[in-house]
């Protein structure tokens, strides 16, 4: 049985959600996002909260059952607060600059890296090792930060690369003599 499934989802106040043709949506302060519901769970917007339960019995509506009261979640969440996502650049020559709606990356190839950013997603260079992806919508956050990770990811040796923050890379001792 889930034990994040069981929990309601609390809905704060400024916060509306409606259930219409199998669709949740949710308003905030921040803008309205929507879920597409699955038909092994039933949702129950409730006064202060929306109750995610499995509709039946089946192994399927059980699996799911935590994963969509987590996506609920994030949808409140998104609304409310926000998501934001830190890289940090590291390596000589390494730089970020955000121009408008593209993201400038200089990691060490014959060219510049342009990063088109997506709608819904703002991305700001406090410094030039520094971006910072902001947005309601935790997977369109983690997939821009993601595909600008691609680029250059961390390495193992020196260190250098693109690195979320708090995340740890290994290091490797060189060749010995």
């Amino acid at each position: 049985m889930s034990r994040i499934g069981k929990k309601t989802v609390p809905v704060p106040s400024g916060v509306t959600a409606n259930i219409a043709d199998g669709v949740l949506s949710v308003k905030g302060p921040k803008g309205t996002l929507t879920l597409q519901l699955a038909e092994d769970i039933s949702y129950e917007v409730q006064d202060g909260g929306i109750q995610v339960k499995p509709a039946n019995d089946s192994k399927r509506a059980r699996a799911f059952w935590g994963m969509q009261r987590t996506l609920v979640q994030n949808l409140v969440t998104g609304v409310t607060d926000g998501f934001t996502k830190k890289l940090l650049i590291s390596g000589v020559g390494y730089r970020a600059s955000s121009q408008g709606k593209k993201l400038k990356l200089q990691l060490g190839y014959s060219h510049d890296v342009d990063i088109d950013v997506p709608e819904g997603i703002e991305i700001k260079t406090p410094d030039q090792t520094t971006v910072e992806i902001s947005g309601i919508d935790k997977q369109k956050v983690g997939q821009i930060a993601a595909e600008i990770r691609r680029w250059r990811k961390p390495e193992p040796y020196k260190g250098k690369g693109i690195k979320y923050d708090g995340e740890y890379v290994f290091r490797k001792e060189g060749k010995k003599k």
